[in-house]
């Protein structure tokens, strides 16, 4: 399975325009993803750069042939009561069992400017992996305490999703919301952190816990892990943001990540960055995982 995560900035290049073609085109020249996803995509917003228009309807006119999933962690009206929605995207070719949108925290910083985020979940199923959920997020930038909180929610919803493999709900009539669902432990967490390796955050998602299918006491073995370093030990983290735009820093830091559960850890098998494009200010990450 290919996997392609892109912070697209409402899919505005450094040159200032704005093209999701060229977002597709770019992420299909790392790779003949099965898998992509998208963050910082917009519905509504006239008032920005490029006036980006309806771009989840843009990516699912580019992308026949796959399913797209849209989670607006704002969804709100301007004062001419003109919808607006700004999130994150899933697109894949593979069947779907489950869509899941989760809020994240949005502790109160009144030092700093802020947004809701939210976390897009898809549960699908690869002929080589089975079953595994996707998901994908958008961390805030400019508050520290609320970029942790969100970082800690992800850890959570892992180790929930697992708890529920582990014990899931009795199953009510096939046909109902209660009919059984699709419940796995192996997952894949991508998208823009806005943090580097170095931040308290990225080591709270890589937090260890206990597996929950061994007794009481059991040990914790069970964790998301970053897949940089499992397909490049002796290699530092690809630069994937401020590598040609120094508006938000003098220097490129790696802050777009890939995270694998346990189960995934072996299966990966190629992690790159593309470090040349500019269709956005972020860089495109890629992941191939295979039995």
């Amino acid at each position: 399975m290919k996997l392609v995560t892109w912070n697209t900035q409402w899919c505005c290049g450094l040159d200032g325009v704005v093209s999701v073609k060229r977002i597709i085109q770019g992420a299909r020249a790392m790779a003949d993803f099965d898998v992509l996803c998208l963050q910082e995509i917009a519905a509504g917003f006239g008032g920005m750069p490029g006036r980006p228009g309806d771009q989840p309807a843009d990516v699912q006119a580019l992308l026949p042939g796959f399913q797209v999933f849209f989670g607006a962690a704002v969804d709100e009206f301007d004062a001419n009561g003109k919808h607006q929605r700004f999130g994150n995207l899933i697109a894949t070719r593979l069947p779907v069992s489950r869509v899941q949108h989760y809020p994240l925290p949005w502790p109160p910083d009144p030092k700093v400017t802020s947004m809701p985020r939210m976390c897009t979940t898809v549960t699908l199923t690869s002929p080589d992996l089975g079953s595994l959920r996707v998901m994908t997020t958008h961390l805030e930038y400019y508050s520290a305490s609320q970029r942790f909180a969100q970082a800690r929610a992800l850890r959570d919803l892992h180790v929930e999703a697992c708890n529920l493999v582990a014990a899931p709900p009795v199953p009510d009539t096939i046909g109902t919301p209660f009919q059984a669902k699709l419940h796995t432990s192996q997952a894949v967490l991508c998208g823009d952190f806005n943090m580097p390796a170095a931040d308290p955050g990225y080591d709270e998602i890589q937090r260890p816990f206990t597996d929950p299918a061994l007794p009481v006491g059991g040990v914790p073995d069970m964790r998301l892990q970053d897949a940089w370093p499992l397909a490049h030990p002796d290699r530092p983290h690809d630069p994937t943001f401020r590598l040609f735009d120094r508006t938000y820093g003098p220097d490129p830091i790696a802050c777009d990540f890939i995270f694998v559960s346990d189960a995934l850890a072996p299966r990966v098998r190629r992690v790159e960055v593309d470090l040349q494009t500019q269709s956005s200010d972020h860089q495109p990450v890629l992941i191939e995982l295979s039995v």
